[in-house]
């Protein structure tokens, strides 16, 4: 008995006829996203560069949400987690969520911790 793919996407706000379709629809999409990574790295608005959230600027911050984003939907889409079982889509997607998390949160605490080290040490910067 075959399974047919759900032609649906952003949770059926848009409905495809076919696979093919679907496919575009998706690399569209993703397309997308990344276009407006690369245009927000090369232009680097001075508003998203000069303000900082949690140690990090909020530029960073949006590439590491987008990059999560696309990460998520390559897996909900290309990968039929949507077609699977809800225990395992939460196995599958929110185990890195979580450590991607946990290592941002990590980088963050050890570099201000070098970077006041440096700046208060007597160390003086060498480079």
């Amino acid at each position: 008995m075959s399974h047919e793919h759900k032609l649906a996407i952003f949770r059926g706000t848009l409905k495809f006829k076919s696979n093919t379709q679907k496919i575009w629809g998706v690399l569209i999409f993703l397309s997308v996203v990344t276009t407006i990574e690369v245009a927000l790295g090369i232009t680097k608005p001075h508003i998203l560069v000069a303000n900082t959230f949690v140690g990090m600027k909020l530029l960073n911050w949006i590439f590491i949400i987008l990059t999560l984003v696309k990460a998520y939907y390559i897996a909900w889409d290309f990968m039929h987690l949507r077609d699977e079982k809800s225990s395992l889509r939460r196995a599958i997607v929110w185990t890195p969520i979580l450590l991607v998390s946990y290592l941002i949160f990590i980088l963050l605490f050890e570099a201000d911790y070098i970077y006041n080290v440096f700046k208060d040490g007597f160390i003086e910067w060498n480079f």
